[in-house]
């Protein structure tokens, strides 16, 4: 099987803004080791917009690194995102969800280009202008960047079994 487009990494978040950094971050890092056996582009967002669907089309996979609250999902969670619409379905800004559903809607007709794609949320503590990440963040950006290598190494075997 012939891939032609690299697996894609999406970190989102504004790196100026304390741990919303944390996608950013775990960018950093993957592309610091540039890991030998994997085959994945790095892509830094602030937020999903529409036109990221676009970017989804013809990958192997895809992994979006997004920094969460805490209270909302704690630790380091890695899950597959399944489409779904949700109130960012009519904003610029998308959730993951709503941003795999508008590209099954715009490929309807060829689910092939429609890549599995995965969520790696970090929970974060403090989101405010001007911070550094928090020391929790800091301790949970290692687990973060060990499963965003983990999958990379996951999707590279699967895309050499072809």
């Amino acid at each position: 099987m012939t891939v032609s487009l690299p697996a894609l990494v999406i970190g989102i978040g504004n790196p100026s803004r304390g741990d919303d950094a944390l996608g950013h971050c775990v960018l950093d890092a993957l592309e610091a080791e540039a890991l030998p056996d994997t085959t994945f582009e790095c892509l830094p967002v602030f937020q999903l917009q529409p036109e990221h669907a676009l970017d989804l089309v013809g990958r192997p996979g895809v992994l979006i690194v997004d920094a969460a609250r805490a209270d909302h999902a704690p630790g380091v969670q890695l899950t597959r995102l399944q489409p779904g619409r949700d109130a960012s379905w009519t904003s610029h800004a998308l959730s993951p969800a709503a941003l795999l559903q508008l590209c099954l809607d715009l490929h309807a007709g060829t689910p092939q280009a429609v890549p599995p794609v995965w969520l790696l949320s970090v929970a974060g503590d403090r989101f405010e202008l001007g911070e550094a990440l928090s020391a929790g963040a800091e301790a949970r950006l290692v687990e973060a960047v060990e499963r965003a290598r983990w999958w990379c190494r996951d999707v590279s075997a699967s895309i050499l079994a072809g």
